[in-house]
């Protein structure tokens, strides 16, 4: 898996280099989180999942306990169609998996200050990149899945699950029920 996650790092490289230019008029500042809290879905893959997952199993027991809570409240609220924070979003408005943050959270900047009548603005370029990039992302996790944040990480939580994904093997069957209710897209399908 490990060459998986660091060909994953290279395609965020990849990005940055590419829209570095554009991005160096952003007003994002440290403690900014209107896109963590307000700007959208926070999707991932399922390897990008699997290397938050690592990055949390570094972290003290009492930590990985809340943020256990954090995500099972965090998916209970959007089951029941409510917009919420990002469940790594920390009270000081710090990213509590920034080194490892997904792709999601990466290519989102704004060239303003971002309120709810003024959402982020991005160059056109960056976007297009961006739409490159989750193509690349989810070419190298063919056999895995794309969605939201803390459902990728709670089908991962499964056991049977994250054998048969760390196999290499691809059994949509053994998800079809909660993939459908959760807008869970089979990687494979899209590129």
């Amino acid at each position: 898996m490990q060459p998986k996650i660091d060909e994953l790092k290279k395609i965020y490289d990849a990005f940055d280099s590419e829209t570095a230019a554009y991005r160096s008029e952003a007003a994002c500042t440290k403690g900014c989180a209107f896109c963590c809290t307000d700007a959208g879905s926070i999707d991932i893959t399922t390897l990008e999942g699997v290397a938050i997952r690592e990055h949390i199993g570094q972290m003290p027991g009492s930590r990985q306990a809340g943020i256990k809570k954090t995500l099972m409240r965090d998916m209970k609220k959007r089951e029941a169609g409510r917009i919420t924070p990002c469940p790594f979003l920390m009270k000081n408005n710090a990213c509590m998996i920034y080194p490892i943050r997904p792709f999601a959270c990466r290519r989102v900047y704004s060239l303003h200050n971002c309120n709810k009548q003024n959402p982020p603005l991005l160059n056109r370029h960056v976007v297009e990149s961006a739409q490159k990039t989750i193509e690349a992302l989810q070419r190298l996790d063919a056999n895995g899945y794309s969605g939201h944040i803390s459902y990728i990480l709670q089908m991962l939580d499964s056991p049977r699950f994250l054998a048969t994904y760390l196999a290499g093997d691809l059994k949509p069957e053994e998800i079809m029920d909660f993939g459908k209710s959760h807008r869970i897209i089979i990687n494979k399908m899209v590129v």
